[in-house]
């Protein structure tokens, strides 16, 4: 179990390691394991002072929490629709509804249906389309069958209608699947490149993980260096510049999900014992 934490664990130290170490060791391959040779903080200097590298995040941030609260809300409201057992037709739509995670339309397909909605290279690709997933749909449905009816009951009694018991009463007493389905949606928005790659044109919709897949997948990243302003440092090099991206980029997530960890268990488990 050691020998697996470490190979684990290792790999990201080694990145964490040398986006704080001087350019050059990066980029020759120097013997840099443990702690940095010569500490500098010039590589994460040259990302913050770069335009593209900002809008991206910036764009990624974004799509994050306003496709987050979207899907969720989006989802949530057609899970407590299908988890009614008075829905006309509720079994055909979780068939069909069903059929749709195992077989999908394909990707040209979904770039023709994009086109004609006209969203190409606009920021709602990232939004619409991720709006709802059959997937997550599940768990909220299985959660919202353990919701007594009573409560339900007692707010028509009290006059409120379908709406407002799903704003009011459902989804305060949902907060476990709510911030589960939050995390899993969230940290796919945020890992997110295929989209901004594959729908988008313009640099500044591309997301954080687009441009660094650009970063990675040039064979040199001299244009980004260049673009930070003033006289390049010859200690900042491509290689750094694309670990310290990498640490940016997911340090985020990684200081989120301890916080909501314990709510994610407790949705796998609905998912898995209820779905």
């Amino acid at each position: 179990m050691l020998l697996i934490c470490f190979a684990t664990l290792y790999p990201i130290w080694y990145v964490l390691v040398n986006s704080f170490n001087d350019g050059k060791d990066a980029m020759t391959g120097g013997n840099i394991y443990w702690i940095p040779r010569q500490f500098s903080l010039e590589n994460y200097e040259t990302v913050f002072k770069n335009d593209g590298i900002m809008t991206a995040m910036g764009i990624t941030v974004a799509k994050t929490l306003l496709g987050t609260v979207i899907h969720v809300f989006f989802t949530a409201m057609v899970a407590y629709a299908l988890s009614r057992k008075d829905l006309i037709f509720r079994n055909f739509y979780m068939i069909i509804g069903t059929i749709t995670l195992f077989f999908g339309g394909g990707l040209i397909p979904n770039y023709i249906w994009l086109r004609d909605l006209g969203l190409l290279d606009t920021f709602g690709v990232y939004i619409y389309p991720a709006m709802f997933s059959f997937f997550d749909l599940i768990i909220f449905v299985a959660f919202f069958r353990e919701i007594p009816e009573g409560l339900e009951e007692a707010a028509k009694i009290d006059g409120a209608n379908d709406f407002s018991i799903f704003v009011r009463i459902v989804l305060p007493v949902s907060l476990p699947v709510v911030a589960t389905i939050s995390l899993f949606h969230g940290v796919w928005q945020w890992n997110d490149y295929f989209t901004g790659l594959l729908y988008t044109n313009s640099d500044y919709l591309q997301p954080i993980q687009t441009f660094l897949y650009r970063v990675i997948a040039q064979s040199s990243s001299n244009q980004i260096v260049g673009t930070a302003g003033g006289a390049i440092n010859r200690t900042v090099t491509s290689q750094s510049i694309k670990l310290a991206t990498m640490v940016i980029t997911t340090l985020p997530i990684v200081l989120a999900y301890p916080f909501l960890q314990k709510y994610f268990v407790k949705g796998l488990m609905i998912g898995s014992l209820k779905g």
